[in-house]
């Protein structure tokens, strides 16, 4: 009778690990929106049967196995029923972990028997926000969260010299000036990276007040523009009420073309033997563009140049690379640190990912949102409206857009839709949460020429990055909302680099990162 059990046991597992496996085999992952599927699908137990479907005579058998079981199951016999349950759900994992992922969308395509068993498996989206989830953790302490945090990044520290540097054509002034957090752990923190002339310095105070963390910026400072630039960052450091801020988190960078090098560069520590008059304005206020070096020399602004330097000068192994005029909600850093301190099954994913926030743009007349539930209001008052909806939505519209605004704000942070720069997201110019594996920024590209974040989007699909776009996180551009106006040297120049990007740079992507299905520039 024993013997008869055991072999009873042994068809159940085989069985139902049959189902399984075939269910694996008629799933397709979807290429834009996919929804977000918890780390278990089906929870294997010999009191419940555990994929219903008419159609399946496996899954008859399987219960009659199991209902046999029932009826001549003893006490005696728990600790093996238990023991074989703990292997099963182990080759469970197996699979899981092995497939190409757990995320769950029904072609169209597909047969009716394989429709009718995946829709009637135990199965939960929370493509709706994190409303939709439950944390068995409350908010972490200091202590406790660091702690995760060095279990779980795995990282090392980074210098904080002061180096000057040459880059391609370029000379660059790395850690110029440094901010006073001195050396930081990989792990502690987010970094801000970003880049500007002087005359954009008017949005770091309002920028740093929400990120209340380190931030990298390398200011572009050519010619007669280095000394201003210079007397910017003292203001900003020295006469501000905020000024301790910029001194506590900002470290600045300079960088210039070999071809139009200041004609007097001091060292990083001979830069503040003179201080600036604090009651003369600030060098960035009132300025024309024409006044720039830049302009009077016809320069093209590099930014990615810009980009790279800031980012690879980061101390922390997630940053935020974004333009200065971009200010996020505040809490941001310590709210993400959290949810990669949770370390949930979305954290876990195996593929490569990073993490995008929605855009907004804000009316002059209104306050730049501090939540989102103040974001939602002014969005119905039409005060805000997503990013630069009316210069090129598709640059910059997010997957489940609108599912994300309708969604309520939470306590906490989370993922809330994984996307993919794919279909009408194919244009997708994401501004995320990122490491230093990530691919850099073309630096042959500029400002002037647009499409500057375009190749490097498409290095991202390339190589099957993840899209985890988070919840309860936005930016909002400096308040003014843009509308199209017509340069025609700007068209020029932007014609001349998407020629550029078809003939030379994107052959040479498709050789360096791989060709993917719709994937494209």
């Amino acid at each position: 009778m024993i013997t008869r059990r055991n072999w009873l046991l042994r068809c159940s597992i085989l069985i139902n690990i049959a189902v399984l496996l075939y269910i694996c085999s008629q799933l397709i992952i979807d290429s834009g929106n996919v929804p977000i599927a918890p780390s278990y699908i089906v929870q294997f137990n010999p009191d419940k049967q555990n994929l219903h479907t008419e159609s399946s005579s496996g899954n008859k058998l399987s219960n009659q196995v199991e209902n046999g079981l029932r009826e001549n199951l003893k006490k005696d016999d728990v600790p093996q029923v238990e023991e074989e349950q703990q292997q099963l759900q182990h080759m469970k994992e197996i699979v899981d972990n092995n497939g190409e992922d757990s995320r769950f969308e029904v072609p169209t395509e597909a047969n009716n028997h394989g429709n009718k068993i995946l829709n009637e498996m135990v199965y939960q989206d929370i493509n709706l926000g994190s409303t939709n989830t439950t944390y068995s953790e409350s908010l972490l302490n200091d202590k406790d969260l660091e702690n995760r945090l060095r279990s779980l990044i795995k990282c090392h520290d980074r210098d904080y010299k002061a180096k000057t540097e040459q880059r391609g054509d370029f000379w660059v002034l790395k850690n110029y000036i440094r901010a006073e957090h001195g050396e930081i752990r990989c792990y502690e923190s987010i970094t801000y990276t970003t880049h500007a002339d002087y005359t954009f310095l008017d949005n770091l105070i309002p920028l740093l007040e929400r990120w209340m963390a380190p931030i990298s910026i390398a200011l572009h400072a050519p010619g007669f523009d280095f000394p201003v630039t210079i007397n910017a960052i003292k203001y900003l450091r020295d006469c501000p009420s905020e000024a301790h801020l910029v001194r506590q988190f900002v470290t600045f960078h300079i960088y210039f073309s070999s071809k139009h090098i200041p004609k007097s560069v001091p060292k990083y520590d001979k830069v503040f033997e003179t201080s600036y008059n604090c009651s003369n304005p600030p060098p960035f206020a009132n300025i024309s563009y024409a006044q720039l070096y830049k302009t009077q020399k016809k320069l093209l602004y590099p930014v990615n140049v810009g980009r790279n330097i800031a980012r690879d000068a980061a101390l922390t192994h997630y940053f935020f690379a974004s333009d200065i005029e971009l200010y996020p909600n505040p809490g941001l850093v310590r709210k993400f640190l959290e949810m990669v301190a949770r370390n949930d099954a979305t954290i876990q994913r195996p593929k490569p990912k990073v993490y995008p926030l929605a855009i907004f743009e804000v009316d002059s007349s209104v306050n730049v949102p501090h939540d989102k539930t103040e974001l939602q209001e002014q969005f119905r008052k039409g005060k805000i409206i997503p990013f630069h909806k009316k210069l090129c939505p598709s640059c910059h519209g997010v997957p489940k857009s609108k599912e994300w605004m309708a969604a309520n704000e939470t306590e906490e942070l989370g993922v809330f839709h994984i996307g993919k720069r794919v279909g009408y997201y194919l244009h997708w110019e994401p501004i995320y949460i990122g490491t230093h594996d990530d691919p850099h920024y073309d630096e042959r590209l500029s400002w002037e020429g647009k499409s500057d974040k375009m190749t490097q989007g498409y290095a991202l699909c390339a190589l099957d990055y993840e899209f985890h776009i988070l919840d309860n996180a936005f930016l909002v551009h400096k308040p003014g909302i843009k509308t199209l106006k017509r340069d025609p040297k700007r068209a020029m120049l932007a014609a001349k680099t998407n020629q550029l990007i078809r003939k030379i740079i994107y052959p040479e992507l498709q050789v360096m990162y791989g060709v993917r299905k719709g994937c494209a520039i």
